[in-house]
């Protein structure tokens, strides 16, 4: 992370605390990840050596200049997924002031559209930061597209935690994937797919 890119995100950061207090209505806000969320997925990205990540939620784009400073370090590339024009708009803009752009392909459409055209196990990590009621349908697919090895980080699993209880119960009964928390920022779950299935051996770890 360069001192310019990182000085940018801290402003970034500023903006989005500022317009989500003065926003009025829930669409209009930013919903960023909070300032210790980035390094952290960052962190995982670097030391898994991901190259192919898929983001579900942009939003202005904080969270996805994070993950494509680690791309940079990886050789990989970042898909983002976001519905509201508005604020993908945003995030172009904010890609560009970063010098993030080459490294990533913006999406601007339901996920629920995109993630049928996506390729099986094309995704060695996902993060996960969208309509959380959507989870628990887009659940099969998201499976499929990420590959056995792969992590997929989940966010609001603490602040919250009631809107994800089917998902997370879902998870909990997955033979295929193992998952862990991250009590950071607003919760990060942590779901890795197994690299084979072994039904005898799911491990929770709290």
């Amino acid at each position: 992370m360069t001192p310019t890119r990182l000085s940018f995100l801290e402003k970034l950061a500023q903006f989005g605390q500022t317009s989500d207090q003065q926003a009025t209505r829930r669409e209009e806000k930013l919903l960023n990840i909070t300032p210790e969320t980035g390094p952290f997925l960052a962190l995982l990205i670097k030391a898994m050596g991901a190259t192919a990540i898929l983001e579900i939620g942009t939003s202005n784009g904080y969270s996805t200049i994070w993950l494509a400073d680690a791309a940079q370090n990886t050789g990989g590339h970042v898909t983002t997924i976001e519905q509201s024009a508005v604020k993908a708009d945003q995030a172009r803009e904010n890609f560009g002031q970063a010098a993030v752009t080459d490294t990533i392909t913006l999406l601007q459409s339901p996920a629920e559209a995109v993630l049928p055209t996506l390729s099986a196990e094309e995704f060695d990590f996902i993060f996960l930061d969208s309509n959380r009621n959507q989870y628990v349908g887009w659940w099969n697919l998201l499976f499929a597209i990420l590959k056995p090895g792969g992590l997929m980080v989940v966010d609001n699993a603490v602040s919250h935690e009631a809107e994800l209880a089917d998902f997370t119960l879902l998870l909990n009964q997955s033979t295929s994937v193992e998952t862990s928390l991250a009590p950071l920022g607003n919760g990060e779950l942590l779901v890795w797919k197994q690299r084979s299935e072994r039904p005898d051996l799911v491990v929770r770890y709290t």
